[in-house]
């Protein structure tokens, strides 16, 4: 079984790198069009390396400090899957391969990425069909390494300890820190990508189009390659990271409820969730291969039509998957002989989840539905009505998902509790969350597509493209939006269930080690306090993540007003801006802003269980932390991501004329609210994924050291 998750991961590599070279293999248009292109490839890939430097530097130091800690300073129990070194060893390999498979993962994807804007800008000049597969194709190679290398990571690690002959019981124990691993690489690389992109975002906003009057992605404003080059390192590294994180922790985190029910399932509980993941890769590559569209066809229904395919797809797949390793001997235990289909509809209730996720953000973030109209229509008197919708859409956007994440955790739970399996409730959610990612590399491949697109259209406006191919991009950047939005929607549903099933795994594993908790008593005044520092953590980290893009935006800004004042011929078009200084402003001031929020992140939830274990509470005060970290977490992701997105359409639909469109009154009101929502939408509320996830996989790794 093991091999046939690795096999299937090796061939969706082979897969990706094929979608790489027929990506490549397409035209690169004209001179003009690839000196922009260069210029954005050059920023990016700087950016990155100069981030990866750092992201990599931080990983070998906490490594050193994990095997520290569980080599010399935690006291070895009896529970341990291997001696004391050997658990420092594999711990810390394992953190050392889930954040080089991440880094790796990420580096690709954007590799392509930004080669494949050029291509889809040269493509639409002739074919929209063409422009669209060219760029679902280039996210698509994002799409599938992210989901393969997470896989290969966790199925090849389990391989390696089960040939060494370590017990298949205690193996998901031993190799928990490659979610650690991929989550501190997740962390950074949202933060690092989503201030550097909003920084730039903000400074040639309110110069360019607030102040000097000039349209978006216009050659004149100096800020503008960094703008393009912020969509790659925001939404491909970043999102790519991201997702990676959630497979990788979500895989590992089923495991160890599956070593819950061993006497049930024996091993093929335990690789249940690998090869579900590995069925899932098949799905979206079958989805994304049908995707295309007619000259005047509808690009985002082509997209839909191509997810919808993979989640039926992906159900057919849990059916297959559920029973041929969740049945059971039907002699020895009759009264679960029909277990597997009771998972098997878990599994369908995190397919209709990730479903529901995504038009309830549509809802909330496309400009056709209410809310975004009514923050439209506050514009007309000014930029403080534009907020005050704005914020109460945000607040009111949090219910929907809250009552989806509920139903499906209650009713995959009680599934799972009346299949016949002693003690499976935890386990039915666990597949309701491997459920919601089975189709998680098509929906990274839609993410990947929108900076595509965006970049695509800032290569035509500042080459000098005519009118209609514009038109046609505007076309796939305005879908591109949607898919970006509908991601993070999408991400923070899978976040939620996925923090929910660590947390259950946190517990199993304090259980594991002698120390079983049935419930979290916040009477208690110690555990008390470890909740309310996890709700604090919450908003401390997007206060510094906010503040981030605000302190890097500031000298963005005052170096577009230094140009256009110093060299007059900039607006008058006579004279080429210095666009490498704004990326590297932006980029030394990303890299500076994202260490502290990082730091504390990772740091707090250790300090917690290190300082409430002096009280004989540890595990119980981190366990409350992470739940209620975990809460405000989502709540405040959602109002984040969804609050700025609505901004971000509301000026889109003045701009298609509403209210006056381009230049009115209401459109410049409606561009503060952007520039507000930016950080929200791009920084601070993706980075909250991350932290969630985060805080549930560094808790499990460290578990033994609560105790």
């Amino acid at each position: 079984m093991v091999s046939f998750v690795i096999a299937i991961s090796c061939l969706s590599l082979v897969f990706a790198v094929y979608l790489a070279r027929w990506v490549l293999a397409r035209d690169t248009g004209t001179p003009k069009m690839q000196e922009i292109s260069n210029a954005i490839k050059e920023g990016a890939e700087a950016f990155l390396s100069r981030q990866n430097r750092t992201i990599i530097f931080m990983s070998a130091v906490l490594a050193l400090v994990i095997f520290f800690l569980y080599a010399y300073v935690r006291t070895p129990s009896p529970a341990d899957p291997v001696s004391p070194v050997q658990m420092a060893f594999w711990t810390t390999l394992s953190f050392v391969l889930g954040a080089l498979c991440s880094v790796i993962a990420g580096y690709v994807g954007m590799w392509v990425s930004i080669r494949a804007n050029i291509r889809t800008a040269s493509a639409v000049r002739t074919s929209l069909n063409e422009g669209l597969r060219i760029a679902m194709r280039g996210g698509a190679v994002s799409g599938l390494f992210v989901v393969a290398m997470s896989l290969l990571g966790v199925g090849g690690l389990y391989a390696l300890l089960e040939f060494l002959g370590h017990d298949p019981q205690k193996i998901p124990f031993t190799i928990v820190g490659y979610g650690f691993g991929a989550s501190f690489v997740a962390l950074f690389a949202q933060l690092g990508g989503g201030i550097f992109t909003k920084a730039a975002d903000v400074g040639a906003d309110l110069v360019g189009k607030v102040e000097a009057g000039i349209p978006e992605d216009d050659p004149r404003n100096p800020a503008v390659i960094a703008d393009l080059v912020g969509d790659n390192v925001g939404d491909c590294a970043g999102r790519g990271a991201d997702l990676f994180e959630s497979t990788a922790a979500e895989n590992i985190g089923a495991m160890i409820l599956g070593v819950g029910l061993y006497p049930y399932f024996g091993i093929k509980g335990i690789v249940f969730p690998l090869v579900a993941r590995a069925l899932g890769l098949i799905a979206s590559i079958v989805g994304i291969m049908i995707v295309k569209t007619d000259e005047k066809g509808d690009a985002m229904q082509a997209l839909n039509r191509g997810y919808y395919v993979t989640s039926a797809l992906a159900m057919v797949g849990f059916f297959i998957c559920s029973q041929w390793l969740l049945s059971v001997d039907p002699v020895k235990y009759p009264e679960a002989e029909y277990a597997w289909f009771y998972f098997f509809l878990c599994g369908v209730i995190g397919i209709l989840m990730a479903q529901a996720f995504v038009y309830i953000t549509q809802y909330y973030t496309e400009y056709k539905y209410r809310p975004v109209r009514e923050i439209a229509e506050a514009s007309q008197t000014g930029p403080a009505t534009n907020i005050i919708a704005g914020i109460a859409v945000g607040f009111e956007c949090v219910a929907a998902p809250v009552l989806v994440i509920s139903v499906a955790i209650i009713s995959s739970y009680y599934l799972g509790l009346n299949s016949g399996v002693q003690n499976a409730g935890l386990f039915g959610t666990a597949v309701a969350t491997m459920g919601m990612l089975g189709t998680a590399a098509y929906i990274l491949a839609m993410d990947t597509f929108g900076p595509i697109t965006d970049n695509a259209g800032g290569i035509v406006e500042m080459s000098g493209q005519p009118e209609e191919v514009r038109h046609k991009t505007d076309r796939l950047d305005a879908v591109g939006n949607t898919t970006k939005a509908l991601t993070k929607g999408y991400a923070i549903g899978s976040a939620a269930l996925a923090a929910f099933l660590l947390f259950s795994a946190y517990l199993d594993e304090v259980a594991h080690y002698g120390h079983p908790l049935e419930a979290v008593n916040i009477a208690k005044p110690e555990v008390f306090v470890g909740a309310l520092l996890g709700a604090m953590l919450v908003f401390l980290f997007s206060a510094y993540a906010i503040r981030a893009v605000g302190k890097a935006a500031f000298v963005v800004i005052n170096e577009v007003r230094r140009q256009f004042k110093e060299n007059p011929g900039i607006l008058q078009g006579t004279v080429k801006p210095d666009y490498r200084r704004c990326v590297d402003i932006v980029t030394v001031g990303a890299l500076k802003q994202m260490v502290l929020p990082g730091v504390i992140a990772v740091t707090m939830p250790i300090a917690v269980g290190l300082v409430f274990r002096a009280f004989g509470v540890g595990a119980e005060a981190v366990a409350a932390f992470l739940m209620v970290g975990t809460i405000a977490g989502i709540l405040v992701a959602t109002f984040l991501n969804n609050s700025g997105g609505a901004w971000d359409n509301a000026k889109k639909y003045i701009e298609t004329g509403a209210y006056g469109g381009k230049g009115s009154e209401p459109h410049k009101a409606a561009v503060v609210g952007d520039t507000l929502g930016d950080p929200f939408k791009d920084t601070a509320g993706p980075s909250l994924h991350v932290l969630i996830k985060l805080l549930a996989t560094i808790t499990l790794v460290l578990a033994p050291l609560f105790v």
